[in-house]
């Protein structure tokens, strides 16, 4: 079932998160701290934009999401101001921080100009027990009916099958820099 997200379903969300961040494989190894990668990658998606935020729940429990904004310039904005600076004091850079906490205070910015094309940006992720039902893909749609240009999704060059899935969305890459960058437009 796909159904809108509940601010109940945080914890879920965020163990989620860490149980296939690593190229869609389990994190937990990766991080001392198992919430940080969910405040980098689910907290502020579902804080400021939960009108763009859908799980996936099955008789298990929630077991996918899929989380987008819809003005990534401006998200990037408002995760400055009102969210990386609380992570920062939590999460201090020190020499051989991991990816994440680098994240936090160095986060990437959205390249002005593709996201002139494709200004909305999503996440969603699955648990192996929810792949292949097609799970994935009423989420991804549920997110896509309520935005109304393009969109964009990074993803590893080693992830495959996120590739594939992205792909078989009609998503399109748009850039292979550092990582891929997918797009569609609505």
């Amino acid at each position: 079932m796909i159904r809108a997200y509940d601010p109940s379903d945080l914890d879920a969300l965020y163990d989620i998160c860490l149980d296939t961040g690593e190229g869609g494989q389990g994190a937990r190894h990766l991080f001392d701290d198992p919430r940080l990668l969910g405040h980098a990658y689910v907290g502020p998606y579902v804080a400021f934009e939960p009108d763009l935020a859908f799980v996936a729940e099955d008789d298990l429990g929630v077991c996918g999401y899929a989380l987008a904004t819809a003005d990534t310039e401006a998200f990037e904005d408002r995760c400055d101001r009102d969210w990386w600076p609380d992570l920062r004091v939590r999460y201090p850079l020190r020499p051989n921080a991991n990816r994440v906490v680098q994240l936090v205070h160095r986060p990437a910015r959205v390249d002005p100009i593709m996201v002139r094309a494709y200004p909305a940006h999503l996440h969603a992720n699955l648990l192996p027990r929810a792949q292949g039902r097609g799970l994935g893909g009423a989420l991804v749609r549920s997110v896509l009916e309520r935005l109304e240009k393009g969109v964009h999704v990074h993803v590893r060059h080693h992830n495959t099958h996120a590739i594939g899935f992205w792909e078989h969305l009609g998503f399109r890459v748009i850039d292979s820099a550092d990582e891929l960058v997918l797009g569609l437009r609505l």
